[in-house]
């Protein structure tokens, strides 16, 4: 289970205020062991097809497997969710 802060969102005009006056909401992000070993397989450089055969799944079944990750994190990219993993130890 790993902690997030996020700031709301707020118009722009209020944005400089609202991050000295609203506290942050914490959410709590958990990812099951078989989603942190994708994570890692994809920080390692194995491709798709590498890592759905390791798992013994489909490239489909996996895609969506990280898509459900990366919109769970908040990032936009496979990318990006193993930078978000890698910098709180995770893999």
């Amino acid at each position: 289970m790993v902690a997030l802060a996020v700031r709301p969102i707020t118009a722009d005009s209020d944005r400089s205020q609202s991050r000295l006056t609203r506290p942050e909401r914490v959410i709590e992000v958990r990812l099951t062991r078989e989603e942190r070993m994708i994570l890692a397989l994809l920080a390692d450089g194995y491709l798709l097809d590498g890592i759905a055969r390791r798992m013994c799944t489909s490239n489909r079944t996996l895609r969506r497997r990280i898509r459900g990750v990366c919109d769970r994190l908040g990032v936009q990219t496979p990318i990006q969710a193993v930078a978000w993993a890698a910098r709180r130890g995770l893999i």
